[in-house]
């Protein structure tokens, strides 16, 4: 009922007093429920968790539910505190179990641990001992690797000694120089040996080694000397590791000047056999044909005779050159120099004997001058390529230009002296003498026939 007059006193928006407010403010029932009402279920996370737990099992909400919820509690309390017991006894179990494992090996720790004590008590001695072995088992392992590396240093290996010692008809390979490379080094490092303690060792290696270049360097002369032995075709092709072996023989300067001597002689040969050849049967197949075909025509005769040899003489500069392109000893350019003058010297003879036949049988004093023009021109381009004035061929080729010019001018006057007859001896005396003082006319000395019938010589 006293709800009820608030109720309407609310609705009419005029408050009246309640006489029963203050007696229900003092009631311990009335405290609680307005607590209970105050109470806000947003803030108590305990209450919030509370409801969810019993809202798992408090599905029906009913009279005799809520008669016996308390005692639903208290059992389900007692249930798992039950399962917590049971599964904590198992935990327990197993910790006992472990413990005794633990115990267990604990025992057999100890066990062990005597033994040993006492194991180690017996092999003292033997640890000792072993101990002792090992220390000197690592000093001779050092003393090996030290040993090892001395023999790797100052030794060839069995290998390179089986190249070096080959047959004497064994080809050289790139193996030879790089195993001759290593004696040169260890020849070398050896004198390091020779200002320590160690000179007795020093200086049996240096012996060693250089007995064993010199047995090298004689193998590899004659294989060098055998393979420039094969160079007599007209066109040689000078092979990688024949040049290698120049490089390594210029150690050996005496070696090295045989070896350059073997090479011009072979090719002195290739190069007199090809010009007979172009002489007498021209190219291969009859292309181009023998220069001895057009010995009629002088001038083309001697041309082409000094082109060959111009362009022979070419081809043994740039063989010397592919040669001795790895050498670096002073003086190479003077050694080709040498070398192909000595190639062309073979040549000299027939050549010199033919030109010598065309210029004396006076063809001329034009054709003579063009000759003359034409030895020069040669003798200045094949100097260039030989280098040097004083060869064979050069001389050969001035001697003919020199001979060829005193014919010109001996060519030259007996053709004026024959001038001079056709005219009337008297004038002619006197205009040619007024004209030689005043110098317009000059006619070389004559030279007598008899001269040139003496530089005659049979044809090869």
């Amino acid at each position: 009922m006293a709800d009820t007059k608030v109720e309407l006193a609310a609705d009419n928006s005029t408050p009246v007093p309640n006489p029963n407010a203050s007696t229900q403010q003092n009631n311990p029932l009335s405290r609680k429920l307005n607590k209970i009402l105050e109470t806000r279920l947003d803030n108590d996370k305990e209450m919030l968790e509370a409801l969810k737990a019993l809202s798992v099992f408090f599905t029906e909400n009913s009279l005799r539910t809520r008669r016996n919820l308390r005692g639903d509690i208290e059992r389900r309390s007692l249930a798992i505190n039950e399962d917590f017991a049971r599964v904590f006894k198992e935990v327990h179990e197993e910790l006992e179990s472990v413990h005794e494992d633990v115990q267990a090996m604990s025992s057999c720790c100890e066990e062990m641990t005597s033994r040993l004590k006492a194991a180690k008590e017996q092999t003292q001695d033997l640890t000792v001992k072993t101990n002792k072995l090992q220390g000197e088992n690592h000093r001779l392992e050092v003393r090996a690797q030290v040993a090892q590396a001395f023999l790797t240093k100052f030794q060839l290996s069995s290998e390179e000694m089986t190249t070096l010692r080959g047959a004497r008809d064994t080809p050289i390979t790139e193996d030879f120089f790089k195993a001759l490379h290593r004696v040169k080094h260890i020849h070398e490092d050896v004198k390091v040996l020779l200002r320590t303690n160690q000179q007795t060792a020093g200086l049996e290696i240096m012996e060693q080694m250089a007995v064993l270049q010199e047995t090298s360097y004689e193998q590899l002369y004659r294989w060098a000397q055998n393979e420039c032995r094969g160079l007599t075709q007209e066109t040689c092709d000078i092979s990688p590791v024949l040049t290698q072996a120049m490089e390594a023989l210029q150690d050996r300067p005496v070696l090295y000047k045989y070896t350059l001597d073997e090479f011009g002689t072979a090719r002195r040969c290739a190069v007199v056999r090809g010009f007979i050849d172009a002489l007498t049967r021209g190219g291969p197949g009859g292309t181009p044909r023998p220069i001895e075909m057009h010995s009629h025509d002088p001038l083309r005769y001697v041309g082409d005779m000094l082109a060959w040899l111009h362009q022979a003489t070419a081809s043994e500069k740039e063989h010397l050159e592919a040669l001795l392109k790895q050498v670096t000893l002073q003086g190479v350019e003077e050694n080709m120099q040498e070398v192909v003058g000595h190639i062309t010297e073979g040549v000299c003879r027939p050549f010199k004997v033919r030109i010598e036949q065309v210029i004396v049988a006076e063809p001329g004093a034009v054709l003579l001058y063009k000759l003359s023009n034409l030895l020069k021109f040669y003798h200045h381009t094949i100097s260039s390529i030989i280098g040097t004035s004083v060869a064979s061929l050069l001389m050969n080729v001035e001697e003919m230009h020199v001979l060829s010019k005193k014919m010109f001018f001996n060519s030259l006057s007996l053709h004026a002296s024959r001038l001079m007859d056709k005219v009337n001896g008297g004038n002619c005396s006197i205009f040619l003498t007024q004209n030689r003082a005043r110098g317009r006319i000059f006619f070389p000395p004559q030279m007598p026939h008899e001269v040139y019938s003496a530089t005659k010589s049979p044809q090869l």
